[in-house]
């Protein structure tokens, strides 16, 4: 999945917004105001993933630990184009609901989510 197709999956989740926080060449999803993924300049890309996500994938070699984002259960994947697209949608869908889940009620609520 290139850059466009992960501003797409991205894009299609309730309540998401697209920032561009660490330079007009990062793109970062946020829900709630808060990140999800991230694209970099160069096209890695990082999301949220659960505990037991975060050992399979990173210990399988299938993506790294995410510079500054590690101890917080993210990884790295230097090219997305090598998953399968609907794998890795699925992925990022996860992501979004991780950090959904941990908004306000009230917050839930504004965006849809609840």
């Amino acid at each position: 999945m290139d850059r466009e197709g992960v501003g797409r999956v991205c894009r299609s989740l309730p309540g998401v917004t697209l920032e561009h926080s660490f330079g007009e060449d990062h793109d970062v999803y946020k829900v709630g105001g808060k990140m999800f993924a991230i694209v970099g300049g160069e096209g890695a890309l990082s999301f949220k993933v659960s505990d037991i996500a975060y050992e399979v994938l990173t210990e399988s070699g299938r993506a790294r630990p995410a510079p500054y984002m590690a101890k917080a259960k993210w990884v790295s994947l230097a090219s997305p184009s090598d998953w399968p697209d609907d794998e890795l949608a699925e992925h990022l869908k996860i992501a979004h609901a991780l950090i959904a889940a941990k908004l306000t009620r009230k917050a839930r609520a504004e965006l849809g989510l609840a």
